[in-house]
């Protein structure tokens, strides 16, 4: 590590601008929380999950892509890339259907920006991969099958 970087941090006694924002009471950790969706992310069902993001049930739609592999050699780290052409896209959801709680990651899309996103989840078994996205309102999911040769949630 470079001395001069740890002299840096030993003067700020280690404390970041994050650190000094919630020490001053200008972020408070409900803030943070007020978009977590408990109800979406402890759903055990597809139709619960579909339910508790507003989805009930979507539509398919051949605008979403889902760029995942076919077969993936550890369930622990499978990337996962969702691509939206839709018009007026406000939400990307990915759900995988055979795991313990069946929301993987929500993405809230901001007006005026590119409709992907790309993350790493946890797969347990070979299982459907759904890509939900809101647009102007309304709810439509694309599906693929991931194959997991290791499984990445305790197996």
């Amino acid at each position: 590590m470079d001395q001069q970087r740890r002299d840096t941090l030993k003067a700020g006694g280690g404390l970041s601008v994050f650190g000094l924002l919630v020490a001053a009471g200008m972020i408070r950790p409900a803030l943070a929380q007020a978009a977590w969706n408990k109800e979406a992310f402890d759903a055990k069902s597809l139709d619960v999950a579909f339910g508790a993001i507003g989805a009930g049930k979507p539509a398919e739609s051949a605008e979403i892509a889902i760029t995942a592999p076919d077969i993936a050699e550890n369930g622990a780290v499978v990337p996962v890339g969702v691509v939206s052409n839709l018009p007026g896209t406000e939400q990307i959801a990915i759900m995988i259907e055979k795991n313990p709680n069946m929301l993987a990651a929500s993405f809230t899309i901001p007006a005026g920006t590119m409709a992907e996103v790309q993350t790493r989840v946890k797969m347990g078994q070979t299982s459907d991969v759904y890509a939900v996205v809101k647009a102007d309102g309304k709810f439509y999911m694309a599906k693929k099958e991931v194959k997991v040769t290791l499984g990445g949630c305790g197996g």
